[in-house]
Formats: structure tokens, C-alpha cells, sequence
């Protein structure tokens, strides 16, 4: 669990994911969120397809920010060896994390063995790379996030991701859903889709356990974090 009172703000990039996701996207957002990346220490870079990942590769060259893109992105409808093929695509295009979006069509219809067969196929395909599986928590009830969450701690998939932050975000009672469920696992909490106003809400989901969060506002909500510590919601740095 990440303690906020350790971090100082260049550490606390590392809780960050950065992203430019929107569907007008063209070169020189990404290469400018690539450098917003590395100016603010992020965990890594996101675009929303592997078409970009060159360009991320070229401009992260000699950091330690991971490359990153979505995969099936944002429906995850694909069938599995379409999945299966896109993770490998990134892979080799340089991406180091991977984000699938679930099957949610097949998890509400309780086809349990194709949720947890697409997940193992994208594990394979992701060839040691770090995995994360979205959620979409917005269309989901209680009992199939936790269900979700259960087949993302069997096939042993790195991360469980609340949502692809197209939608609409996670409320606090869906992310603790997430945790409770994972309590005792491997398995790390990502949250994307923050509601505003983001730093607050932002660091709250890190404060109730969240490892990660991914969001296009990276920038904005580091640059609260003073803020947030005079305010009380994040707590005064220790030493």
C-alpha cells in the first residue's frame, strides 16, 4: 500500500500512469505527454492503441517509464485470438505494460471459462510483460466485479483496473469491492476514470489502496499535491 506521507513529489510520480487517450490524438500530443511523462517521474506512458507505440519508444528511450497502450481498447468485444494478437503486436512494437479490456459481454452472460481463457491467451501473448485487466466497473454489478476479480487472481494477471476512463469512473464502494475481493493476492489495484474534481478524488483512492492511477490529468493532480498536504487530505510528509 502506497504511504503518501513518505513521498515526496518527484516519488510520487511513480503512483502515476500518464496518458493521452482522446480519439483525435496526432503526433505531437503524444510526444508531448511522453515528455509530461518524464518530467513528472510517471510509472509510465499510455496511448490508446499500439499505433504509437514507435513514437512513445523513441521519446522514453533511456528512462525507466514503462511503455504502455490499451488492447481491445475501449470495448474489449474482440474475439480472443484477435486479443491474443494485438498483445503480441504491442510487445513487439516495445510496449512493456499491457491493458486488455475484459470481455464484459461474456462475464455477465457468467461465461466464466471465456473471460478466464481470453485472460490466460493475453497473459501468454504479453511474453513476461506487465498485465492489467479493466473492468469497466460502470457496467458491472457488485457481485460481477467481484467475480472479475476472482478470474484476474486465477490466471494471475498483474493488475485489476477499474475502467478505461472512456466512461464513467469508479465510485469508492466499487474500487473497495475490488480490494476486498483481492485482499491476500498479488494482485495490484489500478484506478483510471478519477470523477472531479481529480486531485482530491485522486488521492483518496490512494489512500483507501489503490497502487496506481491512470489518468490523462497526471500534470494537474501532481501539481496538487502541496495543495492537498496544506489541506489536510494528504498527509504531511515524514522523513
Amino acid at each position: 500500500m502506497v504511504d503518501l506521507s513518505k513521498l515526496d513529489k518527484k516519488a510520487l510520480g511513480k503512483c502515476f500512469d500518464h496518458s493521452v487517450l482522446p480519439k483525435n490524438t496526432i503526433e505531437a500530443d503524444i510526444r508531448s505527454g511522453c515528455r509530461e511523462a518524464i518530467a513528472y517521474n510517471c510509472a509510465a506512458f499510455y496511448s490508446a492503441t499500439p499505433y504509437w507505440t514507435p513514437v512513445v519508444v523513441e521519446e522514453l528511450k533511456g528512462t525507466d517509464i514503462h511503455i504502455g497502450t490499451g488492447l481491445d481498447f475501449p470495448f474489449g468485444a474482440s474475439s480472443a485470438i484477435v486479443k491474443a494478437f494485438e498483445t503480441e503486436q504491442a510487445v513487439k512494437a516495445g510496449c512493456t505494460v499491457l491493458d486488455i479490456v475484459l470481455n464484459i459481454g461474456a462475464l455477465k452472460d457468467k461465461k466464466y471459462d471465456v473471460v478466464k481463457g481470453e485472460l490466460a491467451d493475453f497473459k501468454t501473448a504479453a511474453q513476461g510483460h506487465i498485465t492489467k485487466c479493466i473492468l469497466e466497473v460502470c457496467y458491472l454489478t457488485d457481485e460481477e466485479i467481484a467475480t472479475a476479480c476472482k478470474l484476474i487472481a486465477e490466471v494471475g494477471i498483474n493488475y485489476a483496473k477499474t475502467s478505461t476512463g472512456q466512461f464513467e469512473g469508479p465510485s469508492m464502494e466499487q474500487f473497495l469491492i475490488m480490494k476486498n475481493t483481492l485482499a491476500g493476492t498479488d494482485i495490484k489495484l489500478k484506478v483510471a476514470g478519477v470523477k472531479f474534481p481529480r486531485p482530491q478524488n485522486a488521492y483518496v483512492f490512494i489512500l483507501a489502496g489503490a497502487d496506481l492511477i491512470g489518468t490523462r490529468a497526471a500534470v494537474a493532480i501532481i501539481d496538487a499535491f502541496d495543495q492537498m498536504r496544506e489541506i489536510g487530505i494528504v498527509p504531511a510528509y515524514k522523513k
